[in-house]
């Protein structure tokens, strides 16, 4: 089924929608988001990837929810490590309620095995210019996760399910594309220092295959959560909702998350950052 969006900022291409991926369901299917460009055409996502195979560009998504992995490849299982089951939900698409160039709304189901509806969520999504600043574009999603009236969901991560080595991740995820990245804070440099961190920003900066340089910023941490980084194994940053503690969605309720992305052509370094966060403001 074909029903991709392509979003664009000032008439200029900048990311494609994917909303019925055609992927193995053993890498829990999920609408994401790629290629993900810079305005000036380099490409900043990586979907597919030989290394993780269930990395779907940009997407939200959870390892364990409720006992359902919806994140896709194997699950952590306490005093086990990484074991395939037969565990894999999907997210599905259920209706749009607004789509433009410049974003869309819409209403997801996030399901188990056997197709029952473990949360709904509502989804929106913008891009935009970015007064002054010629070479970057902006990002913003923002989503709600509901659960059944009459069931708690419990998110989790392969962290809260044992497994050390702050590997909470879960939650908005971005999947970058190959390169050699760099990665820090407003007060920190380095994998190792960055993951895990509260920081108000996260920097990545990295150069597409013609060597191109880039520059992302990610934005809009939620009370509670916490930034996973990878920059050595893979390059990927996630805003994670159970980095260490599990997140129960009580029956009926609601958790909520907004993000802002900066999409940079060439390299930003800490000053740099600083002045476009301030000046988008």
């Amino acid at each position: 089924m074909t029903d991709n969006l392509m979003l664009r900022v000032a008439g200029r291409p900048v990311a494609e929608y994917v909303v019925h991926p055609d992927v193995d369901p053993r890498y829990s299917p999920r609408p994401y988001l790629h290629p993900v460009r810079t305005l000036a055409g380099v490409p900043v996502t990586d979907t597919l990837p030989e290394d993780h195979r269930w990395h779907l560009g940009v997407s939200v998504t959870m390892q364990d929810v409720s006992g359902t992995n919806l994140w896709g490849g194997r699950t952590y299982v306490r005093d086990a490590g990484y074991t395939w089951r037969d565990d894999h939900g999907r997210i599905v698409h259920d209706s749009w309620l607004d789509r433009a160039p410049d974003g869309f709304r819409q209403r997801l189901r996030w399901c188990d095995p056997a197709g029952a509806t473990l949360l709904t969520e509502d989804r929106t999504v913008t891009v935009g210019e970015v007064a002054g600043h010629a070479t970057a574009w902006r990002f913003e999603i923002g989503y709600s996760l509901t659960a059944p009236a009459d069931r708690e969901i419990v998110l989790g991560s392969p962290a809260t399910n044992g497994r050390p080595g702050g590997a909470g991740y879960g939650g908005f995820f971005w999947r970058l594309a190959p390169g050699t990245p760099t990665v820090f804070t407003v007060d920190a440099d380095g994998e190792e220092a960055v993951n895990g961190s509260t920081a108000p920003w996260v920097a990545l900066t990295s150069q597409g295959a013609d060597g191109s340089p880039y520059t992302v910023v990610f934005t809009g941490l939620g009370d509670g959560d916490h930034w996973f980084v990878r920059a050595s194994g893979y390059p990927g940053v996630c805003a994670a909702l159970a980095f260490d503690t599990p997140v129960p969605v009580p029956a009926g309720g609601q958790l909520a998350r907004r993000h802002r992305v900066y999409v940079v052509d060439g390299t930003l370094r800490r000053p740099d950052v600083v002045a476009l966060l301030t000046a988008a403001e």
